[in-house]
């Protein structure tokens, strides 16, 4: 069974890579409209957050931004064929410009390691690609249920040398000894994280589990952090890339001081183009012991 599960992905991966970016992206809109249309729980997740995150704007400008992110989250789920199956070159021909890269050199220039903070803001896997594509990189991952899919995943996000690393205690060794020898390593910031070793920090005003990865390697390796995304501009017309310095206390020995940095430097880049960040996760369900999860009000975290 899940055999054919992979198949049936890889096929549909194909299918959608055959299509120029234009015509992915009005497909993507498409689907994020039908679901928004059809009130599905990507739509109820997003409302919530967005109630929650904006509580400055009107009804109005909220449902606007609602169907808007879905809108956004369809586009990229249609991209995302075009990264994988394209060639590298094609891939990086979207990208029309690059703001931050003096940041980066300084960080070189101080030959010290570097953790990218690549929140789910733009097209991530672009993102991962342009800087694979310059650097010696190496990526924290999930394996996904499907083994099948996680090779797959794993030759086509590696395909120009980027390495990726479990997030298990083997990894992360692995993650530090690369930030020491002045490598960079690529993390999704903003997922809602179990277990214990993390802390609570406010998001958008609202307090969360937050991950200490980040601060602990800072401190463990010496390494600096930026953040970056890859932000879509309209008409398919490609992308802008975008690096962006971290708040200060990132690498601070208080983790909750850490997490709260590291959660104020997302937010920032999220408040500039808001509709492109994946509102359908559900980053807010981790809350302090006996607050309320904000997606059902009849369960106590």
């Amino acid at each position: 069974m899940r055999a054919l599960k992979y198949y049936t992905i890889a096929f549909l991966l194909k299918v959608v890579s055959l299509l120029p970016l234009g015509a992915a992206q009005r497909l993507g809109s498409l689907l994020g409209l039908l679901g928004w249309h059809c009130n599905t729980k990507s739509r109820q997740v997003t409302e919530t957050n967005l109630a929650i995150c904006f509580p400055e704007l009107d009804e109005p400008a909220r449902q606007q931004l609602a169907r808007d992110s879905l809108r956004h989250t369809g586009k990229t789920l249609m991209e995302i064929p075009l990264m994988w199956e394209w060639p590298v070159e094609k891939c990086l021909e979207l990208i029309r410009e690059v703001e931050g890269l003096h940041l980066l050199d300084k960080v070189f220039d101080e030959k010290r390691g570097l953790i990218l903070l690549a929140p789910h803001l733009g097209n991530w896997e672009l993102a991962g690609l342009y800087f694979s594509s310059r650097y010696r990189m190496a990526a924290l991952y999930s394996p996904p249920h499907i083994r099948e899919f996680e090779e797959y995943m794993i030759k086509v996000r590696g395909r120009l040398g980027s390495e990726l690393v479990r997030g298990d205690r083997r990894g992360l060794a692995r993650l530090a000894g690369i930030l020491r020898e002045g490598g960079i390593a690529g993390i999704l910031p903003d997922q809602s994280p179990r277990g214990k070793g993390n802390a609570f920090a406010p998001f958008f005003g609202m307090e969360v589990k937050t991950m200490t990865l980040v601060s602990k390697l800072m401190q463990r390796t010496g390494a600096r952090a930026l953040v970056t995304y890859a932000e879509r501009l309209p008409g398919a017309r490609g992308f802008r890339l975008v690096i962006r310095e971290t708040e200060p206390g990132l690498d601070d020995s208080n983790s909750e001081t850490a997490a709260t940095a590291l959660n104020r430097s997302i937010e920032d880049a999220v408040r500039l183009i808001p509709a492109q960040y994946q509102w359908e996760y559900k980053r807010l369900r981790h809350r302090p012991p006996g607050e309320i999860n904000p997606y059902n009000p009849n369960r106590v975290c």
